[in-house]
């Protein structure tokens, strides 16, 4: 254990309930995790049977039960399944790894993109096209990690190793942010024909997701989703201050260095998949603390499950919207998560940070 759980008054930053209070507040947080959980099923049904291309629900379900080649089953089985698998994955990655950044840095706006990770992923994937020939989505996989890694641990040696604080952090992931995307656009504008192979995957998008590529990054969410639930408690402690993480036990070096290499897993894997989908990992931990409290042992399953549900409404959205194409979901999170922004932006309480 690497903590001792913070008490429950610090946690809720207010008076200590009662334990009949605490009991309530649980089940009724339990509850509404039952419930999200409904609702994810629900989007995940609806992933698979709405679509560019109109299917009766009746061939749907003979896709997914009783599979027989057709061309409506190939698109049920074949398309929608492992889309709506790797949505389900992917948002629950960078759900997760929002809530997770928030955490270690002490700031509100913070999402995976802060400490460089999405764009060092994007700029291994973009190297790995333009001068190595890689072609196939699974090759992907292991350069996006690669770069994800090592932009995480340059990002952590430029905000002071041992000395590092959450602001050098921020702006270390800032500056290497900065850099990067700078060199896959002029990778991109030099090779012409990595920008055509790139063009979706740059933007994010859900449409290009297969079952081999599902078993790749499967592995390394779920150890990047364990590790995070695990950090949870001196997450919490580290939400009070320094000074206080310390007083409870707290290793900090050891819970940057965790929640780091967990955000690495996450975003690495739902980037080399997905491409770098943007504002999923800001919007849904502070919905998710409106429902929950502050208490990271509450946000950090409810951001598992309400992500892929956002995720995957959106890209519902956009193939619908747009019918017989489609709008690629990093579109739409965007054109949703650009507003939420700038209403977080200028609500006074974050102007104040």
């Amino acid at each position: 254990m690497l903590v001792d759980s913070p008490p429950e008054q610090s946690v809720e930053h207010g008076s200590a309930p009662s334990p009949r209070n605490l009991r309530k507040r649980n089940a009724v947080r339990a509850a509404g995790l039952l419930v999200s959980l409904g609702v994810l099923v629900l989007v995940m049904l609806a992933s698979i049977a709405v679509g560019a291309k109109t299917i009766p629900f009746g061939d749907v379900w003979h896709g997914l039960a009783h599979y027989s080649g057709t061309g409506d089953d190939v698109i049920v089985r074949d398309v929608r399944v492992p889309r709506t698998i790797l949505g389900v994955l992917a948002g629950a990655a960078l759900g997760t790894a929002g809530a997770v950044m928030q955490g270690l840095t002490r700031n509100p706006l913070a999402e995976p993109g802060i400490l460089g990770v999405n764009a060092g992923a994007s700029a291994a994937v973009v190297s790995a096209i333009s001068f190595l020939g890689v072609t196939s989505l699974t090759g992907y996989v292991w350069f996006a990690f690669l770069g994800a890694g090592a932009v995480s641990a340059l990002v952590y040696v430029l905000g002071g190793s041992r000395g590092a604080t959450p602001v050098r952090l921020a702006l270390a992931g800032t500056a290497a942010t900065a850099a990067l995307y700078g060199y896959v656009n002029a990778v991109q504008l030099l090779d012409s024909a990595a920008l055509e192979r790139l063009r979706f995957w740059t933007v994010g998008s859900l449409a290009s997701a297969d079952m081999a590529v599902v078993g790749k990054v499967w592995p390394f969410i779920v150890a990047g989703l364990v590790l995070a639930l695990v950090l949870a408690r001196p997450l919490n402690a580290m939400e009070m201050g320094e000074d206080s993480a310390r007083a409870l036990g707290v290793h900090l070096t050891r819970t940057r260095i965790l929640s780091m290499l967990a955000v690495t897993l996450l975003c690495g894997a739902a980037t080399a998949a997905c491409g770098p989908i943007v504002f999923i990992g800001l919007m849904v931990p502070h919905l998710v603390r409106a429902i929950t409290g502050p208490d990271m042992r509450w946000i950090l399953p409810y951001a598992a499950v309400l992500a892929p549900v956002l995720l995957l409404g959106s890209d519902v959205v956009g193939r619908v919207v747009t019918s017989p194409s489609e709008l690629q979901v990093g579109i739409v999170t965007a054109l949703i998560g650009g507003p939420v922004f700038i209403h977080l932006v200028r609500r006074r309480r974050m102007g104040q940070l």
